[in-house]
């Protein structure tokens, strides 16, 4: 029987006297069907190391060590380390590292791999409360990660993979899509939790590109700019840029040229606007001396 068998992560919480501590978002997925979906969406092997984030009691993890490589998964709460210990037991490919994923010393971990030159990718049921902390720190950090497949809150995911022209877009979509492809594979309902969110979760796949999306000639500030974009949603992009830049006569003659440089009308959303066209915009706005 499966680790995410109800009776059997039910026997170990009760074995081990764990209770949930609402402050970590503990939910552990009690759907071996859905763990094996995760598992075949990341579409691991031996020639593949995987790096968990919140592995909880193991039930994923169980799935990952039969596929790929090794395991090192990441567990913030002490309380879970021996529990993981006893319920992996039978797999010497798992590594438990007792750190926030967020303070880690990643790239020394990673030397701790057998083969740290394979490929590795992030396969996770992220806590919610610090998702996108996590993948921001994950996708800017220089370590080469292959492919994301995360589980994480539905309305996030769908944040993270939203096209221009919709009400999920922003800067989160900008953020994620100018180093990822990232697309929602699939839904997770509430009620397959111990115990059940109060919202239902989603899997996200993200695949790194082999270069960003757009090219700009400021990274830091073109982020800057997608964010001042979307700060005031229901606002033009000129009632956002001047709340940003100012509203001297000087600055407006700045972004007014800026605008028309980079082909973008001043009466415009942010969230109509695509990466491309905020990368024309970010340049033009730098050239300007923004």
């Amino acid at each position: 029987m499966r680790i995410a068998d109800y009776r059997v992560t039910r026997a170990i919480l009760e074995r081990h006297g764990f209770t949930f501590k609402k402050a970590l978002g503990q939910n552990f997925l009690t759907d071996a069907n859905i763990l094996q979906k995760i598992a075949d969406t990341a579409e691991l092997d031996r020639n593949v190391n995987v790096i968990e984030i919140g592995p909880g009691i193991g039930a994923l993890t169980e799935f990952l060590a039969e596929k790929a490589a090794e395991v090192m998964a990441f567990e913030i709460d002490d309380r879970l380390v021996p529990i993981l210990a006893d319920s992996l037991c039978d797999f010497s490919n798992v590594k438990i590292i007792n750190e926030d994923i967020l303070k880690a010393d990643l790239p020394a971990r990673i030397k701790e791999f057998a083969n740290p030159n394979l490929p590795i990718k992030v396969v996770a049921n992220l806590p919610y409360y610090i998702t996108t902390p996590i993948l921001m720190h994950l996708i800017e950090s220089k370590i080469p990660f292959a492919d994301f497949v995360v589980m994480m809150q539905k309305e996030v995911a769908d944040r993270i993979s939203a096209e221009p022209n919709t009400k999920a877009y922003g800067s989160l979509s900008i953020a994620v899509q100018y180093y990822m492809t990232a697309k929602v594979v699939f839904t997770v309902p509430r009620t397959v939790f111990i115990p059940s969110p109060n919202v239902d979760s989603a899997i996200l796949k993200m695949t790194r590109r082999e270069q960003p999306l757009v090219m700009v000639k400021d990274e830091d500030f073109f982020f800057r700019i997608s964010k001042a974009a979307f700060v005031h949603r229901r606002k033009t992009l000129w009632n956002n840029l001047t709340s940003h830049f100012g509203k001297s006569e000087e600055t407006k003659a700045k972004l007014a040229e800026s605008l028309k440089k980079a082909g973008v009308q001043p009466s415009v959303r942010g969230e109509t606007l695509s990466l491309a066209d905020f990368a024309s915009l970010a340049d033009a706005l730098k050239e300007a001396g923004l």
